[in-house]
């Protein structure tokens, strides 16, 4: 535990170095405003105020994001969606604008906090975008409640933690993103002080989960999508090639020039692959 808290303060230390970043996946681009004209709320689920934004009109899509982030960083893909689909931008408990409690987290829990989301919203089944944790939170749905998921578009994600690279505490570009979420946290958070306290938390989580077998990945019935940046600094790319042989049908997309944040790397093909995988173009 005290090498992973370690490991992230001391990734937040790394600068990106400005004449290093001539590639898209060696840039953290600005985390993008919030969606304009969003209607906004807070679920009271699971001992816990979950906020959510929602934008367009149509079939349901769910978009949750990575760990330590919040439902802004993907506001252009709510965008790219909403002309066709009634978006659901959450912030995972603890995250964000949303509280957390005393609880350990775990993706079942935080799988179990969508679920009741979907209940408030009276949504029965809805399509899941995620990212990192956000994908892991998808995944975690379809096999935990697969009536309640249509498809699937996991990025970034893990289905065990041998699927994570070594090293990550070297990287500059994940360096800049802890420090950026920490700011983020301090300026939205119900709990502004209380950043350590969350990190520490939810590293709890990070040291055994997720932890699937392939019996486990093989009762998956959503179509999914496995995708990720072929510069990812953070998953396995022969990962990716697991999940996508060992889920049934799954479909793997790998992006190239970008990284784990391709959403904000490259939006437009990012998007384009969104479209693709809901079947709007």
């Amino acid at each position: 535990m005290r090498r992973i808290l370690l490991s992230l303060f001391l990734l937040a230390a790394l600068p990106i170095q400005a004449g290093m970043a001539a590639e898209l996946w060696q840039t953290l681009p600005p985390t993008p405003a919030p969606v304009a004209g969003a209607k906004t709320g807070y679920a009271k689920v699971n001992g816990i105020d979950l906020f959510y934004a929602e934008t367009g009109a149509g079939s349901p899509v769910v978009i949750l994001h990575g760990g330590l982030g919040n439902s802004d960083y993907l506001s252009k893909q709510a965008e790219a969606l909403a002309p066709k689909h009634r978006v659901i931008l959450v912030d995972s408990r603890g995250h964000g604008r949303s509280t957390r409690d005393s609880k350990p987290y775990g993706y079942d829990l935080m799988t179990d906090d969508v679920v009741a989301l979907l209940d408030t919203l009276k949504i029965d089944k809805a399509d899941i975008v995620g990212w990192s944790d956000g994908g892991i939170i998808a995944l975690d749905m379809a096999m935990r409640h697969p009536t309640r998921v249509g498809r699937i578009f996991a990025f970034g994600a893990n289905t065990n933690i041998g699927g994570l690279k070594e090293g990550i505490e070297n990287d500059p570009v994940f360096g800049a993103y802890i420090k950026r979420a920490g700011q983020e946290y301090a300026r939205l958070s119900p709990t502004p002080t209380q950043y350590d306290d969350f990190v520490e938390q939810i590293s709890r989580m990070w040291v055994s989960q997720p932890n699937w077998t392939d019996a486990q990945l093989k009762t998956i019935k959503s179509p999914v999508v496995i995708a990720d940046g072929e510069h990812d600094e953070a998953i396995r790319q022969d990962h990716n090639q697991y999940m996508a042989k060992t889920i049934p049908g799954a479909k793997l997309v790998i992006m190239p020039n970008v990284s784990h944040f391709a959403f904000l790397q490259d939006p437009e093909t990012f998007n384009g692959h969104l479209r693709d995988f809901l079947g709007d173009r």
